[in-house]
């Protein structure tokens, strides 16, 4: 089993930068993806940035259009954490962020933020004011 632990939430006027971390501790060779997801009140989970962190393909990573180029992953494999650099945050960023990490999709998946990635941590809040 594998616990997730997100850390730097908060808030942030529109066009500010926040970074959050994920630390991974427990049975962490059993994963080599980690993404970043977010849910705001009322709306669907939606994948945000993910990345791979051992599979050999030197940290390939996923963004959907919504945050390509403001949004940033990243990870330090010798502590186990991936990190998430959000520049130039909008309203419409606000939400709990989420730490999810497991096997990575296989190559061509056409759903990478829908596929099962088994281990998921408790959140952490982000608000983004207008």
């Amino acid at each position: 089993q594998v616990r997730l632990v997100e850390s730097g939430g908060g808030s942030v006027q529109a066009g500010g930068s926040l970074r959050l971390s994920c630390a991974a501790s427990g049975n962490t060779l059993s994963i080599n993806c980690m993404a970043w997801f977010r849910q705001a009140p009322g709306k669907d989970l939606e994948g945000v940035a993910g990345i791979s962190t051992n599979d050999g393909s030197g940290g390939s990573t996923h963004y959907p259009d919504s945050v390509k180029g403001r949004f940033t992953i990243s990870q330090d494999a010798a502590k186990n954490t991936a990190y998430l650099q959000m520049n130039n945050l909008k309203p419409e960023d606000a939400g709990t962020y989420y730490c999810a990490a497991g096997t990575c999709p296989p190559a061509g998946y056409s759903d990478y933020f829908g596929y099962d990635w088994g281990n998921w941590g408790q959140g952490t809040q982000v608000t983004v004011s207008s």
